[in-house]
């Protein structure tokens, strides 16, 4: 599908996916690559517009990336962001050098409005900086067009070469005009109309996928979850009873998910597909029996995973392609280029040969979560699958803290349960970002009725995030979780006092384990 694009050139900034996210809501396909892609490479994609993001790099330190002058000479539109904006400076002709006062967070700026990146921007509005350097003295032909009380270069740019630049981050939700600014350079600079929609994307997908396919045969591990749902329907529109799904219900699903999966997928389902489930729930209780320690679980439900996998496999035999629902954050955190692995995703790597096949289909691989969901909408997947609450891999696994076992399980769903239900009657489904219900290791003496109890204690988690990458606790209305108290207490046998985690990340994770 041709389709206009930006670039975003990585240079170890904390946003990158942000900046690419932000950008494709204005319907402007956007791509993150890594300083070290060729000039070459940059020609054949031939974007509408390139944006240079941040980095925890000093510009001037001789080993902190770089990239050649001549992609200023391409004739296409850059923004430059934090380091971005110094590289620009320096590469130009311009100075940076140690900030006598560093900025951090929430910073009052004053600016240009007759610049075209600020159309329609306030004169003094708050963006969010961060950073220890500063453009000293801009390049020739540059003006300012931006300052802070401490910072002389807020903002720059050079109207004619179509060259722009902001110290601070008009990516984060913390800049009030932020995407106003975004969406002035990708249209007013850039020139872009808005091309990148979802129901052009599935439509161009599902064709793509036909097309690539042909009469092959189709394996699918189908968990049930929102990437991998998408995955599948997209497969099923493109190839039909082709396709084959696995889904392995290990037992550590939220309450009624495994019969959820099933009927959405199953043969009574709106999807022409071959679904196998596999009940594997006591085979997996066996698996952790006596297992404490949270990365050993991890490993032994994947693994477990995997032999199942392969079982079933053998049984459907020869396979041309595996289907993965891996997404863009999942590539990107996994390192590009010189960037720094924030953690490793199985599926991006692929899984291990259990079956022969020829190629791995991943038809999300360029989508963010978002995008995903959008995307699920549009094939008709029921809201309630599409919009479900995050869930990790390991599923209940890692929200039981020490050792699994069925009792336990059955705890976790019904306080989980719930705890999702009083959320949605309270019509906070929609705003929070993710909460879920966890099991503490924790037992301790309470009283119900005329009798001592020894019992377990329930934590509830919610969390408002943008990116996942930081989270604050969300602060849920008292009445709300005194209700959810009283009925987790009164209605989940084992039960007898119920806390709520207040921690954000960092210093904690989302995830308890």
């Amino acid at each position: 599908m041709e389709k206009e694009t930006i670039i975003v050139l990585d240079f170890g900034g904390q946003y990158n996916q942000l900046i690419a996210r932000r950008v494709r809501e204005c319907n402007v396909y956007c791509e993150v690559k890594p300083y070290t892609i060729s000039l070459d490479e940059i020609k054949a994609i031939c974007p509408k517009g390139i944006i240079f993001t941040g980095g925890p790099n000093s510009v001037y330190d001789e080993t902190s990336p770089r990239y050649q002058k001549q992609i200023f000479e391409l004739g296409i539109p850059i923004l430059g962001i934090c380091y971005g904006s110094q590289l620009m400076a320096l590469t130009l002709g311009g100075e940076v050098k140690t900030a006598p006062v560093s900025e951090y967070g929430h910073t009052e700026i004053e600016i240009d409005a007759s610049d075209v990146i600020f159309e329609g921007v306030s004169s003094k509005t708050v963006g969010w900086m961060s950073h220890t350097d500063y453009i000293e003295m801009v390049p020739d032909g540059f003006q300012i067009t931006a300052h802070t009380s401490v910072c002389p270069v807020a903002a720059m740019s050079c109207p004619e070469r179509k060259l722009y630049a902001t110290q601070f981050h008009p990516e984060v939700v913390h800049t009030a005009e932020g995407m106003k600014i975004l969406s002035n350079f990708v249209y007013k600079v850039c020139g872009c109309i808005g091309d990148w929609k979802m129901e052009s994307f599935v439509e161009t997908t599902i064709q793509n996928l036909r097309q690539q396919i042909g009469k092959g045969k189709v394996l699918c591990a189908l968990s049930g979850g929102v990437d991998s749902s998408v995955a599948a329907v997209l497969l099923s529109k493109a190839v039909g009873k082709q396709l084959t799904c696995v889904f392995v219900d290990h037992g550590l699903l939220r309450k009624n998910e495994g019969d959820e999966v099933e009927q959405v997928f199953g043969s009574n389902g709106a999807y022409e597909l071959n679904f196998i489930r596999v009940n594997a729930q006591q085979r997996y209780y066996e698996k952790l029996k006596g297992v404490t320690e949270p990365e050993e679980k991890r490993k032994i439900i994947g693994e477990e995973f995997i032999r199942i996998f392969e079982e079933q496999a053998k049984k459907i035999g020869a396979v041309d392609y595996l289907v993965q629902g891996t997404i863009y954050p999942d590539v990107i955190e996994s390192g590009l280029g010189k960037s720094a692995v924030i953690k490793s995703h199985h599926n991006v790597g692929g899984l291990p040969d259990v079956v022969d096949f020829k190629e791995i289909v991943e038809p999300l691989r360029m989508l963010f979560k978002d995008e995903v969901r959008k995307a699920g909408l549009e094939l008709g997947i029921p809201e309630h699958l599409v919009f479900r609450q995050p869930f990790p891999g390991p599923g209940l696994g890692i929200r039981i803290i020490g050792e699994v076992t069925e009792e336990k399980v059955r705890i976790v769903q019904d306080a989980d349960y719930i705890y999702r239900e009083e959320i949605a009657k309270a019509g906070l489904d929609k705003e929070l970002g993710q909460y879920f219900a966890a099991l503490t290791n924790m037992r301790s003496v309470g009283v119900m009725g005329d009798f001592r109890t020894y019992d377990y204690a329930v934590a509830l988690r919610a969390v408002n995030t943008s990116d996942f990458m930081t989270a604050e606790a969300a602060q849920i209305p008292w009445e709300l979780l005194n209700k959810v108290t009283n009925r987790i207490v009164n209605e989940v046998k084992g039960v007898n006092r119920v806390m709520y985690d207040c921690t954000g990340k960092p210093p904690g994770t989302i995830e308890f384990e």
